[in-house]
């Protein structure tokens, strides 16, 4: 069968200059008013002032523009999808038809973003890691599902049955944190576990998505709100993307969380490792840019791949932090601060297979080429793949430059197929595709899942818990005494506002603190409230504590002054966000 790789396939084939009546149209139609159902034509080539005018009365048009953005946005999505059938494409096709007229007409999300291209972002990085076409069209239809504009039921009837149950597994996963009183270890380590065993790994995945795509956006929330959402992902959700194998995942919630619970610490480290740069220039856009060429220019190489990538990255923010403060290592001694990673396309054939391993053991020839390698830290993950399936070829060169020391730089060399298994996890593709039908597969795979898991989690110990240990009983009862002046036991709205004039505050803060305390709604706050913020307020300045102990360690390590230049430019930086 063949694939359908752009939105023309699903148009009737015409001739040039020929027109087809809009009853002969395809169901895109129907996403258009009939009164602005135009007669569709295959233009002539050199009309491309008649094009231009064409698209522009499009763009003016109501029904004109969804149809643009219809077929934009699954041009884009299926240029992100490196294998897809015929049936995934006609599956997205159907969901954004439903998705686009119904967000277009829902007011924007709490942080500020447009319902449409929240969606699409979501479906996006879907797409990235490879997931199936019911994951993206359950990720392009979640909005509308939450919103109330559409049921589970009416998404079964009209879309299908499998992003249904992704709906509604989803949808069961988004209040797993509220299921505990406490999120220390132990009761974090029992809701990844049960995630892992009672969830759809397809559902877990699109809701660890939605996580990310949050995490992107966290800077309208009051700060306590950001550090709260920060540790849930920290302890439940980046050990549950890890788990799963989606590790570009979870290196970037760890990365996003670190900076809102411990600013002024991922500051540092984030100075530290933008100063590894050159002047206007990084150094792994220097690195990556002469790699390329040399690779380009290799024709050994030419004759085995059709297509080369580089891509570059510094390390990991906590990932740096981890291995200065917890490992104790020397900042000389923290390895991989910069990466490249070498996607190779083989050609095609019958042994495209083997024509990509031999290309990535050419690109290994010729990074030698070009730096000294280390010996001792290569890895042939291809000729030796890990248990899980993962293929690459890894090393690490030395880049130090007439007799300017820099930190050793770390490449992968892998092939396309290597990389989406790499990218979106070779065990969650492995569930999706086999495990599900097969359930001693499927309870092998969880059980591998959750011993990652528990691993990864061991890299959060440190972390505190949401409530701080060491709060004196009865001392949340003295101070909610003290703000009840009339003794009804509950703050009403004149009482917080009173307290806040009394701080200099205006009486607006009070009814927006009321707001967000007032979790029943009655205009009040009771005992059981007022607990909660109490413990909330412990947890930030745990928080706080260990950002300035976090803070002097790194300054040492590194020996960043606080009036260094980098410093005050990057801080700039956190200011709005720390400003909450």
């Amino acid at each position: 069968m063949v694939a359908i790789t752009s939105v023309e396939a699903l148009f009737p084939k015409l001739k040039v200059g020929e027109c087809v009546p809009k009853s002969h149209l395809l169901p895109l139609s129907s996403s258009i008013p009939e009164q602005q159902r135009p007669f569709i034509c295959r233009a002539e080539a050199s009309a491309t002032n008649a094009s231009t005018a064409t698209a522009t009365a499009l763009e003016q048009s109501g029904g004109g523009k969804m149809v643009v953005e219809l077929v934009g946005a699954f041009n884009q999505l299926t240029q992100e999808i490196n294998v897809l059938s015929s049936s995934s494409s006609r599956l997205l096709f159907k969901s954004l038809k439903l998705s686009i007229p119904i967000l277009r007409a829902l007011p924007h999300a709490p942080d500020g973003r447009r319902l449409l291209s929240k969606a699409l972002s979501l479906a996006l990085l879907l797409a990235h890691l490879q997931m199936d076409a019911e994951v993206i069209s359950a990720g392009l239809l979640i909005q509308v599902v939450e919103a109330g504009a559409i049921s589970i039921y009416q998404v079964r009837d009209r879309i299908g049955i499998g992003t249904a149950h992704l709906l509604h597994e989803s949808l069961r996963l988004k209040n797993i944190p509220s299921k505990v009183d406490v999120l220390d270890d132990d009761s974090a380590a029992a809701l990844r576990k049960f995630c892992l065993t009672y969830y759809d790994i397809r559902a877990l995945i699109l809701d660890l998505a939605v996580k990310l795509d949050t995490m992107r956006h966290l800077d309208y929330l009051p700060r306590y709100q950001q550090q709260m959402l920060s540790l849930e992902v920290l302890k439940i959700y980046s050990p549950l993307a890890h788990a799963v194998g989606t590790n570009y995942l979870s290196l970037e919630l760890e990365d996003l969380s670190f900076r809102y619970l411990f600013p002024y610490s991922y500051l540092y480290v984030d100075t530290w490792l933008r100063s590894h740069e050159t002047g206007n220039k990084s150094l792994i856009d220097i690195y990556k840019e002469e790699l390329l060429q040399a690779l380009k220019a290799d024709p050994i190489l030419a004759d085995m791949v059709d297509g080369i990538s580089v891509k570059g990255r510094y390390k990991s923010r906590y990932s740096t932090m981890k291995k200065l403060l917890r490992d104790g290592r020397k900042p000389e001694e923290v390895n991989d601060v910069l990466g490249l990673r070498v996607i190779l396309n083989p050609r095609s054939g019958i042994d495209m297979s083997q024509v990509g391993e031999r290309a990535c053991y050419r690109t290994h020839e010729i990074v030698q080429s070009l730096w000294k390698e280390m010996p001792h830290r290569t890895k042939d993950y291809i000729a030796r793949p890990k248990a899980n399936g993962y293929k690459s070829l890894h090393m690490a060169v030395d880049v130090s430059d007439n007799g300017t020391p820099r930190p050793l730089m770390e490449i992968q060399i892998r092939t396309t197929e290597m990389d989406m298994l790499a990218t979106g996890g070779t065990a969650a593709h492995s569930l999706y595709k086999g495990g599900l039908t097969d359930p001693e597969e499927a309870k092998r795979l969880k059980t591998i899942m959750i011993a990652a898991a528990e691993l990864a989690a061991l890299r959060l110990k440190d972390f505190p818990s949401t409530i701080r240990k060491g709060l004196e009983f009865g001392q949340g009862d003295e101070v909610f005494r003290l703000l009840d002046k009339n003794g009804d036991g509950k703050i009403s709205i004149e009482e917080l506002m009173e307290v806040m004039e009394e701080l200099g505050a205006s009486g607006e803060d009070a009814r927006e603190m009321m707001q967000l305390l007032d979790s029943n709604s009655d205009g009040s706050l009771s005992t059981d409230e007022f607990d909660l913020f109490q413990k909330q307020v412990e947890f930030m300045r745990n928080l706080e504590d260990k950002d300035v102990k976090y803070k002097a360690m790194l300054n040492d390590k590194l020996q960043l002054a606080d009036n260094s230049g980098l410093i005050q430019v990057y801080s700039k930086e956190f200011g709005d966000r720390l400003a909450n």
